[in-house]
């Protein structure tokens, strides 16, 4: 059976969900939503780039797109800077019988022992109530540290630590509010930037982290440990989002730590560079400039590097298409799972079924 799904945004996740959900056989796109009154009334295929029309025209009325009665909506909107707003749209969506994959906000991609129940609860009464599911899920948070790090457990005899590392170069990612606002890049170094106030780096990343002690059946220390290194720019250093002068903040490695009688147990690390030569001390992809590095100490040691990039060449291209295609290829196994909010312990296997080209 095709479902039909609308997509929520054409921004740099969105556009490629949309070139995702036209190439997936199970899949047809029937409405795309757009903020941008510019974007209004163009065709869903000139959005996405794909130099052809799709027969779908971008809007910005919602009630029009409810009214197709789509399956599923694929939303890829921005989040991080507008949490509470985000959950009232997935909290409509969902009330409303449609279900969804979403790309945030990521606390909800396991909020467990995250935030409190009251947080939870509307939403996955909407849920229920209204006979959908909601699945919030990408890269990371997501695949590169829920599914891809329990998977390799399997293998393990003994596990005494669990390390999910994003090892990247920011310099070409395009999202000036995340790099400039929520990072505080190009910022004085005592600036206070959202992403490292205390508690922030455990509301983003502690799902990862709580998701896998669920996996793993292991109860961790309160509270979870955050780390922090900054690193001030030796140099200026110009990214597509923001300039980076000389003095001001570069670089940033950070860790969302579960301990276990105070030791170290599951630890969700980033690297992140915004020129290849930062930090040399720090680990660098074993191939291209982005990467995520999952290790698993104990008996045996496991580690796994998956690296990713673009027919451009660009990590930060593919970063943006493995967030949309795990979405888009998550759709019919949301749609198929019982109604409320759906992990990736909940889940079957996801793959890209009916995507080998021919």
């Amino acid at each position: 059976m095709t479902l039909r799904v609308v997509e929520w945004s054409t921004g740099t996740v969105g556009r490629h969900a949309i070139a995702g959900i036209d190439a997936h056989p199970d899949l047809e796109l029937v409405g795309v939503w757009v903020s941008d009154p510019a974007k209004v009334g163009k065709d869903a295929g000139r959005l996405a780039g794909l130099d052809r029309d799709l027969g779908v025209l971008a809007t910005d009325d919602r009630e029009a797109l409810f009214a197709l009665k789509p399956d599923a909506i694929v939303h890829t909107a921005m989040t991080d800077d507008r949490i509470m707003e985000a959950i009232a749209d997935l909290t409509e969506f969902v009330s409303r019988g449609i279900d969804v994959v979403s790309s945030g906000p990521v606390l909800l991609q396991y909020p467990y022992g995250l935030v409190p129940d009251d947080m939870i609860t509307p939403i996955v009464d909407a849920a229920r109530s209204g006979g959908a599911s909601l699945h919030v899920n990408g890269i990371d948070p997501g695949f590169a540290n829920d599914v891809l790090p329990l998977s390799m457990t399997s293998l393990s005899q003994q596990i005494d630590k669990v390390v999910c590392m994003e090892i990247a170069d920011y310099s070409t990612y395009y999202q000036p509010v995340v790099m400039g606002e929520l990072f505080g890049f190009g910022k004085p170094m005592d600036h206070q930037s959202m992403i490292f106030t205390p508690g922030v780096l455990s509301m983003a990343w502690g799902s990862v982290v709580r998701q896998i002690a669920k996996g793993l059946d292991v109860a961790l220390d309160e509270p979870l440990v955050e780390r922090v290194e900054k690193v001030p720019a030796d140099r200026d250093v110009d990214t597509v989002s923001v300039a980076i002068a000389e003095g001001t903040l570069a670089a940033a490695h950070f860790e969302v730590v579960g301990q276990v009688n105070g030791e170290d147990r599951i630890v969700l690390a980033h690297y992140t560079r915004t020129s290849p030569e930062q930090c040399p001390e720090w680990p660098t992809p074993d191939s291209g400039d982005g990467s995520y590095r999952i290790e698993i100490h104990g008996e045996p040691f496991l580690r796994v590097e998956m690296s990713h990039h673009a027919r451009t060449g660009d990590h930060n291209v593919s970063g943006m298409i493995v967030t949309a295609q795990r979405l888009v290829n998550a759709v019919p196994a949301v749609v198929a799972a019982e109604p409320g909010l759906v992990t990736a312990l909940d889940l079957p296997l996801v793959t890209g079924r009916g995507l080998v080209a021919t």
